[in-house]
């Protein structure tokens, strides 16, 4: 009976050590009115101007416990681009820039999280965007964890990086038009119900 009671235990022990490892990791949906993607770029060494995607959609796999098994992926429509300047909106998507009717999305699929501080992280992984994959690395904070009025609950993050346009086919006007392009990321992901 001594025995039964602690092969019982045992079990008992294992299975709610397997439910609290299997409740670590959480998914969530990534917010698509409070995530955008933001850019801006040398015009000439005239001005730097701006524009912004804000049609994303992704999941985020969150482990707080462990955050560098957490993962990301994220598919970006590049018809919604956005400058405030319907000229520039068409001539950005088409075939000199985006060419958005060939190459309709980019997507990004994270492949490695390195922490570096109590909330800031390296998020490293493949950026598919003209048709070109490259390894891309994003400087990431976590903003914040907790329940907000809409969602029982939501993370916030900031990221930022700088690509190179030619790396992924985009090089009209080089090099008078800047090669680098700075890109800031705010996100709300909501934990999937």
């Amino acid at each position: 009976m001594k025995m039964i009671r602690s092969t019982l235990l045992a079990v008992s022990a294992l299975a709610l050590s397997l439910a609290a490892s299997a409740q670590a990791a959480e998914t969530y949906k990534l917010d698509p009115y409070h995530t955008q993607v933001v850019w801006s770029i040398n015009h000439f060494g005239f001005s730097n101007p701006s524009g912004k995607f804000a049609s994303i959609d992704g999941t985020l796999i969150l482990d707080e416990a462990k955050p560098e098994n957490s993962k990301v992926e994220a598919t970006i429509t590049i018809a919604n681009l956005f400058t405030g300047i319907e000229k520039l909106n068409e001539h950005l998507l088409g075939d000199t820039f985006f060419d958005a009717k060939k190459f309709p999305t980019a997507t990004f699929a994270s492949d490695k999280v390195e922490v570096t501080g109590k909330d800031t992280a390296k998020v490293t992984g493949n950026l598919t965007l003209h048709g070109v994959t490259k390894p891309v690395v994003l400087d990431v904070t976590l903003n914040k964890i907790g329940e907000n009025m809409m969602h029982k609950k939501t993370a916030g993050f900031s990221a930022s990086t700088t690509l190179k346009r030619s790396d992924f086919g985009i090089s009209s006007y080089l090099p008078g038009l800047g090669d680098d392009v700075k890109i800031g990321i705010e996100s709300e992901a909501n934990l999937a119900q």
